[in-house]
């Protein structure tokens, strides 16, 4: 009696939570460009839409994608070569990936079981182990490249020890945007007047006797951060000798040597690692952007075992940075166990390392019959990057001197008339670089083939054969309409 009373008396009295004016599932997908860009500019970030109506990307809204392509609402197919930075090693929807998650779904498994072991991050930190070399076996589990990054230098920093606190890190680097690894990339705009963490130390990318000489007059470093490759900084590398000595170095100065694979790893410069190029390892890494498949957000921080133990090691610390509730969470981990298998599987490292290696050559030649424009070709596999002259030195030579003096300002300018023209007239999706902003970036899926890379350069050959006062001319008419 007394429950069917509880029970009338909640169904009369229990009040509606009125429903906000919330758009559906399928609403969301019929947002025309006009609704997108009012919310957009509302909601989202108005400053960002400048410089997407700057290059024209304010007129594409994509319906789908499949393997190397975008198609847009009027069913053009769009070539990526930009491909998330990194983040597309599978190109789009890949089959086995998107089934492997299906199953997953149609299973009704579980997402989240913090309180118990997951299976699934149990065998993607096997997996993880088993693809890295040394004694790189001890896993964490997160969402994001920041979050491994923070991961990264935090089991170094507890490593290494309260008497060493200074993390080094190189000039125009880039390793996330949280305010702990912000504190280590090296970008004014990205910094943006933040309070940072201020036990670091500056040094040149790719100087090893700076490096040598912040260790040996600072025994306070205890850790030092770099990417293999640098995105941001315009697909910059250093070589062997350096990496070699640097490992040499670490181990002479007691230093732990973290390396940020989050853009260049995952097979994408034709090696599962970059830093396996020079036969070096270092004590911690950080994977991401394709490690989610192209399907999730999955991070990974990988350390060597007497790395990891040293700083969680005992039940007492074992929880200081333990895996958040989004890390290890179910259908993200078997997206990035598939998308390992797939790796190997199909042979995309070999494909990577081959394909790019073509993608060079051909570029090279271009560069060779444009010297004017193109100033240097660079990379490794899957990760290339164009660097233009300055905007003065494309023009013509009578022009060169009254231009020069805006070369800073213009800085970025050709390469965004070049990635504009390349999306409206060719559709050909391509990318930009945070501080060298004369380069394009070209981050293909590593299911790209020679074919694929024939029509990005017959696209590019195109535009960059206008010349530079016909480039300028046509985006600036392009502008008008």
């Amino acid at each position: 009696m007394n429950s069917q009373v509880r029970l009338a008396h909640t169904e009369v009295s229990t009040p509606v939570t009125p429903k906000p004016a919330l758009l559906s599932v399928d609403d969301a997908k019929a947002l025309d460009l006009a609704k997108m860009t009012e919310i957009f500019t509302s909601h989202l970030n108005p400053g960002q839409l400048h410089f997407m109506k700057l290059l024209g990307f304010h007129k594409i809204k994509v319906e789908r994608a499949d393997g190397m392509y975008y198609y847009d609402q009027n069913g053009r197919k769009i070539l990526d070569f930009f491909g998330g930075f990194g983040s597309l090693a599978f190109g789009h929807n890949h089959p086995r990936i998107v089934a492997a998650r299906q199953a997953f779904q149609n299973e009704k498994r579980h997402e989240i079981a913090i309180a118990f072991m997951s299976q699934y991050a149990t065998a993607l930190a096997h997996n993880l182990a088993a693809c890295s070399p040394g004694d790189l076996d001890m896993v964490f589990l997160g969402s994001s490249g920041s979050e491994a990054m923070e991961a990264a230098i935090k089991v170094a920093e507890r490593a290494v020890g309260p008497a060493k606190p200074k993390i080094v890190y190189a000039t125009n680097s880039f390793h996330g945007k949280t305010k702990g690894v912000l504190s280590i990339t090296d970008g004014p705009l990205y910094r943006g007047e933040f309070k940072l963490v201020e036990n670091n130390v500056r040094v040149p990318f790719g100087d090893i006797e700076a490096i040598e000489n912040a260790f040996r007059s600072d025994p306070q470093i205890g850790v030092i951060v770099l990417e293999t490759v640098q995105g941001g900084g315009g697909i910059i590398q250093a070589d062997e000798a350096f990496w070699k000595k640097l490992r040499q170095l670490c181990d002479q100065y007691g230093v732990l040597w973290v390396a940020d694979e989050v853009q260049c790893g995952f097979g994408r410069t034709g090696k599962f690692y970059a830093f396996e190029h020079y036969g070096v390892v270092p004590d911690v890494t950080a994977l991401a952007k394709s490690l989610g498949g192209g399907k999730a957000a999955v991070g990974a921080m990988i350390a060597r075992r007497e790395v990891y133990m040293k700083a969680y090691g005992t039940p007492k610390t074992a929880m200081i940075h333990a895996m958040a509730t989004f890390g290890g969470i179910g259908e993200a981990c078997i997206t990035s166990i598939e998308a390992l298998n797939v790796l190997y599987d199909e042979g995309l490292i070999d494909n990577s390392a081959e394909v790019g290696d073509y993608l060079l050559e051909r570029l090279q030649a271009l560069q060779a019959r444009y010297p004017t424009l193109l100033k240097e070709v660079r990379g490794k596999g899957m990760m290339v990057g164009l660097e233009f002259h300055d905007f003065s030195q494309a023009m013509p030579m009578v022009l060169r001197p009254l231009l020069s003096v805006l070369d800073d300002k213009l800085k970025g300018s050709l390469p965004g008339f070049i990635g504009s023209h390349l999306l409206r007239d060719h559709g050909v999706l391509v990318a930009f670089t945070e501080y060298n902003r004369n380069v394009i970036r070209l981050e293909p899926p590593l299911i790209c083939e020679r074919s694929h890379v024939d029509d990005f350069i017959t696209a590019l050959d195109e535009v960059l054969s206008r010349g530079i006062v016909k480039i300028v001319r046509d985006f600036v008419t392009a502008q008008m309409k």
